[in-house]
Parts: structure tokens; sequence; C-alpha cells
């Protein structure tokens, strides 16, 4: 029988094993930070993009938030040709609140699109709706979701610096909004899962496989839309964005995902447990992605990100309490040491994706390391398993 040393050290060699190699693709991916896109910066109309987007936004009960996104909305200038709100009938005031925003701005016109065929999900069935009865001399659609809060310069500054830099597909990540101390601690865990993933936004592009995006703020250029058929490639797809990202990139097309924390707000989710719920079932990403690579990233996420918070104490005990010192024990103990230290970091080079604001509680965010095991478990929980239930629809 093996001596408790030597099982122990046995135990942290093959976790230096595993632990060091996803340590490794950790750092390659968070370097890209000091040298990525900044935050885009809002721009002054220059009068050459005169109706060139057409805005579409998916709507299904969406009363209690939708306000700040049609202000935002209204306030953009005239490179925004029509505002296309596609409802799939709400029954809770939706539809009147876009019809007032219609008399005080021609450019909204409410759409009620057809019951969802199967095999759709209903917000890629909307904005394919959207998509298909946007006006043809509009060059870019931009898909806005209701929980958002666009700010003036948005729709400017998005089309400019696409054109610019040659891009074909562009999403942007927004500010954050949060209010509860429950979700300021929970929320930036499942956020950093994708940092770690995907490194931060305005990064590099990726391969088309690690392309990502968000639908919240979703530009593309019509022609790669008509090339795409619209949005029915995404049609199954809880994470129809992604989907969509990735398949334009393997045609070709130049995707970017950028900073737009001063360009674009949202509140998405009301409280932990509806962050939990609702934002935590697509965070797997497991429908713009094969099993072998879900599986692969729920690995990765335990390795550097859940793992080392339970493991740290640990292996003090063992090292440091018990005595049982060795070379791999040691080791492992300064990896995990770390990959904890590196977390703590990233709390604060992730606060400016933070509007703290409206923020009760504001010192849960600075706690928000301590949910990293929750986190990961959440992924693991999303990768097993297909939404029944999702944005106010059974499936």
């Amino acid at each position: 029988m093996l001596d408790p040393l030597t099982a122990w050290s046995g135990v942290a060699l093959a976790l230096l094993m595993g632990q060091g190699t996803a340590t490794m693709i950790l750092l390659a991916r968070l370097l890209q930070g000091p040298g990525r896109r900044p935050p885009l910066a809002p721009q002054r109309p220059s009068g050459d993009q005169i109706g060139a987007v057409s805005v579409v936004v998916p709507t299904l009960n969406e009363a209690d938030r939708i306000g700040p996104c049609l202000a935002g909305l209204s306030s953009q200038t005239y490179e925004v040709r029509e505002i296309l709100v596609v409802d799939s009938r709400s029954e809770d005031g939706t539809r009147e609140l876009v019809k007032t925003a219609g008399e005080r701005d021609p450019r909204f016109r409410l759409i009620t699109d057809d019951p969802l065929p199967v095999g759709w999900v209903g917000r890629p069935w909307a904005l394919h709706t959207g998509f298909c009865q946007s006006s043809p001399r509009s060059r870019w659609i931009l898909g806005i979701d209701a929980d958002t809060q666009p700010q003036p310069g948005l729709v400017t500054t998005l089309i400019r610096t696409a054109e610019t830099a040659g891009y074909d597909l562009v999403s942007l990540s927004p500010q954050f909004i949060l209010k509860t101390a429950g979700e300021l601690w929970l929320q930036p865990a499942l956020l950093t899962t994708l940092v770690y993933r995907f490194g931060p936004a305005g990064g590099g592009d990726g391969t088309s496989e690690r392309v990502m995006a968000n639908g919240q703020c979703f530009l593309c250029r019509r022609e790669l839309l008509e090339k795409l058929g619209g949005y029915e490639l995404a049609r199954g797809s809880f994470c129809d964005d992604v989907t969509l990202a990735r398949a334009a990139a393997a045609t070709g097309a130049r995707v970017g995902f950028w900073d737009g924390a001063k360009l674009l707000k949202g509140r998405m989710y009301e409280g932990a447990q509806e962050t939990w719920d609702e934002w935590g079932r697509s965070l797997d990403l497991k429908d713009a992605a094969s099993g072998g690579q879900t599986w692969a990233d729920v690995a990765f996420l335990a390795a550097v990100q859940g793992l080392p918070w339970l493991l740290l104490p640990l292996l003090a005990l063992l090292v440091w309490g018990l005595g049982y010192a060795s070379p791999f024990l040691w080791a492992a103990l300064g990896l995990n040491g770390a990959l904890v230290m590196m977390r703590l970091g990233l709390v604060a080079a992730i606060a400016p994706s933070y509007d703290f604001s409206q923020a009760q509680g504001r010192w849960a965010f600075w706690l928000s390391p301590l949910a990293d095991p929750l986190a990961v478990v959440r992924i693991a929980l999303s990768a097993s398993s297909t939404p029944k239930r999702w944005r106010g629809r059974s499936y």
C-alpha cells in the first residue's frame, strides 16, 4: 500500500499535468488583453451613411424593460433607415409602447411574426422575419435586444468602424447593469467563463470554431445574411448569435467581437435566480459547437476556474498542516495559488464592463471569484441538457 505522501504526490502530479496544460492555454488567451481593440468611443455622424442600417428588435412581453431600448434607438441619427420591432404576440403592453414610440419617430414599424414553425427557436425566427421584411436598400442589418440601452452614437460608430476595418459581421459586449448583491456576486463569475474560453472582447478574431458573438447588438452586412440564408441555419439554436457568427466565419467572412461598454448598456435579468436560470442555460454554447468541444471547455473551466478555489486550501493543509512536503505538492500548491491570484486580478480588469450606479451591495462584486465553482457547475449542467423553456416559450 502506498504511503500517504506518495499517494498525494501522485495526485499532485496528475493535477500539474492537467492544470498546467490548461493554464498555458488560458495565459495565451488572457495575454490578448493588452493588445486588444480598445472600447469603441462614440463618433459623430459624417453624412455618408444615410439609411445604411435596418434595425430589428425581437420582442415577447418586454414591456417592463423595452422603454430605454426604444428611446435609445430613437436617438440614433440618419444612418438608421428603419426600426422593425418584430413582436411574438405580447400580452403585457409591449405592442402599445412600440406604437407610441412610432407616433414620435416614423422609423419604428411594428411587425407580428407568424406562429413559430416546427424546429425554430423564437428569437432567430423573429430576427429572420425582420430581416425578410427589411428594406433591400439597407446595407447593414442590426439586431438589437429589447433589454439593451443603446447610447448616442452607437450605430454611427459601429458601422463606420466595421466598414473602415473591413468587417462583415460585428457584435458588441455591453456594459452590464447589475442591481442586487446576488447578481453582483454570480453574474461576473458566469461572465468570466466566457473570458476564459474566448479571451477578452476586442482580442483576436479567432478561428471559425472559436468565434464569439453577442446577439444583444449584432451587426451584419445584408449581402452576407443573404448568402447565409438569413437566420435559417441557426433556427434551432439557443445561442443563434454564436451559431451564425461561426457559420459566417467558416465562409471566410471577417467576424469581430468588440468592447461596446461606451455605446451599449444592458440589464439582462432580474436577480441572481433569473441570471442562473436564463443566462446559465445558454452559456455552454453547445448549439454552436461539437459535443467534444463543449465538454473540453467544461473540463478546461473546471481546471483553471472552478477547482483552484477548492484545491488551494486542501493543498495548503497537506503541505503546511500535515507536513506532506514534496516537489509535486509544492508545485501544485503554487500553480493553484497563481490561478487564484490571476482570477482576483481579473475582477479589477472586468470592472469597467459594469454600471454600478444602481447597485445595492457593490461589495458582492469583489467577492464574485468565490462563485467560480458554482459557475462551472452551471456550465456543466447546461451542457448536459436541452432547454425546455426559453424567454417565455416552452419547447
